[in-house]
């Protein structure tokens, strides 16, 4: 057993925002595995579905972000998952704009996401895929930053190509681990 898990905020206000990238890969999972994420439990909407024979929860938090740890740790002691066998799709700030890259487990940095469910499970152990939206601009406030939304059709399709890449690279990781993954994914926007 595995679970994906994508990191977002509920509600339309915050539809395909910047902080809801990991809701928008769990969407395109969601459609590609065609597998509905639509049970409400653990404190989020779940589906379930198989992944090269093996069978993955596919996971939206509904906690909204600063509190994801309370679903992520409810759904890990439901289906008795390590860490390792939890992976996290987020937003990450510092990384340049479309960028993804996975790592194997790592601290929270700046997302108050991952801060929350390093609080509540006591482990950074979790594979992730960070999902890049760069910095924002010196003038904007970082709240603002990463609730806003694209504001040109460049953006939109650099954030939804970004987002296609962090689906596949969840489907290889399911498939074949994090290493894999990482020789797979990470190699793609070096500079």
């Amino acid at each position: 057993m595995l679970a994906i898990v994508g990191l977002g905020n509920p509600g339309e206000k915050y539809r395909h925002s910047r902080h809801n990238a990991g809701f928008d890969v769990m969407d395109i999972l969601s459609a590609k595995l065609d597998a509905p994420i639509k049970k409400l439990k653990f404190q989020g909407m779940v589906g379930e579905t198989l992944i090269g024979g093996q069978k993955v929860a596919l996971i939206k938090p509904q906690t909204f972000m600063n509190l994801s740890g309370l679903s992520v740790s409810e759904a890990m002691a439901w289906y008795k998952l390590k860490p390792e066998e939890m992976l996290l799709i987020v937003d990450d700030i510092d990384l340049p704009f479309g960028q993804v890259r996975l790592r194997p487990k790592g601290g929270p940095g700046t997302h108050n996401g991952l801060r929350h469910i390093v609080q509540c499970t006591g482990t950074g152990d979790f594979p992730r895929v960070r999902i890049g939206m760069g910095a924002p601009p010196p003038q904007w406030d970082l709240a603002d930053f990463v609730l806003g939304t694209f504001q040109t059709e460049a953006e939109r399709k650099t954030a939804f190509d970004a987002y296609l890449t962090a689906a596949d690279a969840a489907l290889c990781w399911a498939e074949h681990g994090i290493d894999t993954a990482m020789n797979r994914f990470n190699q793609r926007h070096a500079e």
